[in-house]
């Protein structure tokens, strides 16, 4: 299995939708990769790969915060 592309921060709302729906194919991929017979090291890396894109997306969505209250 190869690893997913890691996106630059977000600054924009729709870089911030684009990263929503790579998290959700990356969950629909495992949840195939499950159903398959993937093995436990592939579902792994899938849970891995899903964890840091959410946490890119945590960190994106903070930074945009930060930019629209402080231009408020």
């Amino acid at each position: 299995m190869s690893t997913a592309t890691v996106h630059p921060i977000a600054f924009d709302t729709s870089d911030l939708q684009g990263e929503v729906r790579h998290i959700r194919d990356l969950v629909f991929v495992r949840r195939l990769l499950d159903e398959r017979g993937a093995t436990a090291v592939e579902l792994a890396e899938c849970d891995a790969t899903i964890r840091d894109a959410r946490m890119r997306l945590a960190e994106s969505s903070r930074l945009l915060a930060e930019r629209y209250a402080s231009a408020a």
